[in-house]
């Protein structure tokens, strides 16, 4: 069986287009700005965390297949490049191996232009433009990805919780163990609207919502000198009427080693007392490094999801810290964690080393 390593990561959030804004972010604790979100008809405006604009437009939204895509495809789109380090209108396929995968993680998916259609179905049904039809479904930014990169191998979307970013990777990892890829790219995105907002606000008042991508790029092969191993990704533990939230966070934190002093952990805390309960209860006696994505960049679903393992990468690039363990407590399906080992050389420690503990 090989081994699978960690060989590039991207990422999109409310910090900014690339793993850097996430690190300034995460690491040196400096929250996202909220902005007010007008919901149609409400007087008292909804809030979020929104993903900057970029200006000028980057080169490869000019390619034919990104031109009228969801903005959910464009942030996956942005990630995965990252990932990969190309760019460009016309990215440098050489760079990833024939026998690549693409797995793409959603949970709400691309609501951006499901509103628009339904809006004009609602509106006249005889004159709903059908172009936008095909971007309201699951499958679609998966589609651009592989129209894009020029990979058919093996192309699946994924719908499920934030946790759902986890079995992708085991899923992927499997697949490179037993020889069937020997590379494989796994995102998970999400975008955002008044919808989307609105709907959290009705399970959460407090929650602020967000957008963006990460992305890993795994292969059987490490480029790097300080290789980072994804080491283990738990069984999923979903809940039932046998086994509630708590105890399927327990079952989860049991199936990961119990971490030392020169450990990291990312977890899903918001920074919010009863949100983040769950967590703060199961990893009570963490005696690492802690960080928490999600307390500076907001609820992202499925791109919170990502952000944890992008971090943990991050982290490990600097050489205080060899292994990282990532705790996911998906917010309706399942409890899932995963193991990061970076496997020192001779290279130096990174320049851009976080600084402590960013818990809220």
């Amino acid at each position: 069986m090989r081994k699978v390593y960690i060989n590039g990561t991207g990422c999109v959030s409310p910090a900014g287009w690339g793993v850097d804004g996430l690190h300034n972010a995460v690491f040196n604790n400096s929250p996202a700005p909220v902005h007010e979100l007008e919901r149609p008809g409400w007087e008292e405006p909804l809030k979020m965390r929104a993903v900057p604009r970029l200006s000028p437009p980057p080169a490869f939204l000019r390619h034919p297949r990104l031109r009228r895509s969801s903005p959910l495809t464009h942030y996956a789109a942005s990630a995965v490049f990252e990932a990969l380090k190309v760019g460009g209108a016309n990215p440098d396929l050489s760079v990833i191996p024939q026998n690549t995968g693409i797995l793409v993680c959603l949970q709400s998916g691309c609501v951006h232009y499901s509103y628009r259609f339904f809006n004009e179905a609602l509106d006249n049904p005889a004159t709903a433009s059908p172009l936008l039809f095909p971007e309201t479904v699951y499958s679609a930014p998966a589609s651009h990805l592989a129209c894009i990169l020029q990979r058919t191998e093996i192309v699946y979307t994924l719908v499920g919780d934030p946790a759902t970013f986890l079995r992708a990777l085991a899923l992927g990892a499997g697949w490179i163990a037993e020889g069937r890829l020997d590379a494989c790219l796994v995102v998970g995105a999400e975008e955002l609207n008044w919808l989307l907002a609105d709907a959290l606000w009705h399970f959460d008042h407090h929650a602020v919502p967000s957008a963006g991508a990460g992305a890993l790029f795994l292969s059987a092969f490490s480029e790097c000198s300080d290789a980072i191993e994804l080491a283990l990704v738990t069984d999923a533990f979903t809940y039932n009427s046998r086994l509630n939230r708590h105890e399927a966070a327990v079952r989860m934190r049991e199936a990961l080693p119990p971490g030392s002093g020169n450990e990291v952990l990312c977890d899903g805390r918001e920074g919010r007392t009863l949100k983040d309960k769950i967590e703060n209860s199961v990893w009570s006696g963490w005696p690492g490094a802690r960080f928490s994505p999600k307390a500076t960049l907001g609820e992202g679903f499925m791109a919170a999801g990502a952000w944890l393992p992008v971090t943990a990468c991050e982290a490990l690039k600097d050489n205080r810290y060899t292994a990282a363990n990532v705790s996911v407590v998906g917010n309706d399906q399942q409890a899932i964690g995963a193991r990061f080992i970076r496997h020192a050389g001779a290279g130096e420690a990174s320049s851009r080393a976080p600084a402590g503990d960013g818990a809220a």
